[in-house]
């Protein structure tokens, strides 16, 4: 056995010309017994006349038959775990002799874990501040706003444009429209074209207006792009914001006071913050840990990481509303894109796999039933069928996989070296 290069492993293989002849004899007899010959019955042809005949057929079944189960035999000697297909080479095959041929094929990458306790990190513990609850209690009043109707006149910033507008250019595919859209004109959120043209308008107004999209904007066609609107402005409103007082937080739910309120915003504020810095955290030992692993990814694994990429882009394109029907990416040119994001995915999963191994840490059966009752409820299915459709669709196996894989970072994030980060330089 000859290792070609990572992963890569290369060896040759021999058939017995025994073994060769008994399994040609019996693939002989196999076809015999279907072939219909002129003045036989099926099964009663002679084999020389069946071996005449089908003497290609013949070969290449026997060496299907063959070449598969020797190659197993021969990796299973030396415990070679291989993934992939091998590619199969050289084949020697002349009547009355033994068969050789050549495998090449990848192995599974032995990891040697280094000791990943004590990780250094560095990590702040998250505060909330009455300002940031402050902002938080902001944004509710926002959401809970009125938009009282205020007598025909020309707009002003501060106000809300209720508008009609469809798209006449610069956006592909469908146009756009929308009817008794709201716009807070001088909004933070709202695109500052849509308030510089739509100031000074009245109701009943209408005109086409030009609107550059930024490039990071969250709809894919509308991102980087100038678009034309056709706007008619229907109506001027006032954005009337509630008071901040106890009826306020009585009204968004089970709270009788507004100090209720502001600690439960405090919490949520503190506990989102906390999520958010441990996995960056967790996300930076990850990083640390690949580092210090240095072993191969073999080829099939890329091949398979760059088939998960293309359902993943084909899926959230089509949950977008696009048409992926007759999208065609070719996976070749996707993993020699994704090569080094992909490796380093493939990487990280595999030491967080050996760290569960080694540590005993899974997914109980608790926890699992815990995820399918959660989304059995939240999409109020029954239980006993979501769990058999997950079964069914192996989404079982990947709620164990996610679950033990959340358990292995908190392991990691617990056992790190928490620094402080550096003081900014004065």
């Amino acid at each position: 056995m000859a290792l070609v290069e990572g992963c890569k492993h290369a060896i040759e293989v021999v058939i017995p010309a025994s073994v060769v002849d008994e399994e040609t004899a019996k693939v002989a007899e196999s076809i015999r017994a279907k072939a219909h010959m002129q003045g036989f019955r099926p099964g009663k042809a002679p084999l020389s006349m069946i071996r005449a005949r089908y003497g290609r057929e013949i070969r290449q079944e026997a060496l299907e038959n063959l070449l598969p189960k020797y190659f197993r035999q021969e990796v299973e000697k030396d415990h070679l775990d291989v993934v992939g297909s091998p590619n199969i080479t050289n084949i020697e095959y002349e009547a009355g002799q033994d068969v050789k041929f050549k495998a090449e094929f990848e192995v599974a990458p032995v990891v040697e874990l280094q000791e990943y306790r004590g990780v250094a990190v560095t990590y702040e513990q998250p505060v909330v501040t009455d300002e940031d609850v402050a902002e938080r209690l902001e944004g509710l009043r926002k959401q809970k706003a009125d938009y009282v109707n205020l007598d025909p006149k020309p707009i002003e910033t501060g106000e809300v444009a209720m508008v009609d507008l469809h798209s006449v250019s610069g956006v592909e595919g469908e146009p756009i429209h929308a009817h008794d859209m709201q716009v807070e004109l001088g909004a933070e959120e709202t695109i500052k074209e849509f308030s510089e043209h739509i100031v000074g308008m009245s109701p009943g107004d209408e005109k086409t207006i030009a609107v550059t999209y930024p490039d990071e904007y969250g709809q894919e066609r509308l991102a980087g792009k100038t678009v034309e609107f056709h706007v008619h402005l229907k109506n001027v409103q006032k954005k009337e914001l509630p008071e901040l007082n106890d009826d306020f937080a009585k009204d968004l739910g089970d709270f009788q006071t507004l100090e209720e309120l502001k600690d439960v915003v405090r919490r949520n504020l503190l506990q989102e913050r906390e999520m958010g810095a441990q996995r960056a955290a967790k996300d930076a030992i990850v990083d640390k840990l690949v580092e210090m692993h240095e072993f191969p990814v073999p080829e099939a694994y890329l091949d398979r990481q760059a088939e998960i990429y293309i359902d993943r882009l084909l899926g959230e394109q089509a949950a977008r509303g696009m048409d992926v029907k007759n999208v065609k990416l070719d996976p070749a040119r996707v993993k020699e894109a994704t090569r080094d994001r992909a490796t380093k995915e493939i990487k990280a999963s595999m030491l967080l796999e050996r760290i569960s191994e080694r540590e005993a840490i899974g997914a109980t059966q608790d926890e699992v039933d815990a995820e399918v009752n959660r989304f059995a409820k939240q999409n109020r299915e029954p239980v006993a069928a979501v769990r058999k459709r997950f079964e069914e669709n192996g989404t079982l196996g990947r709620i164990a996989h996610a679950i033990r894989t959340e358990k292995v970072l908190n392991f990691l994030f617990e056992n790190a070296r928490k620094e402080a980060p550096a003081a900014p330089a004065e």
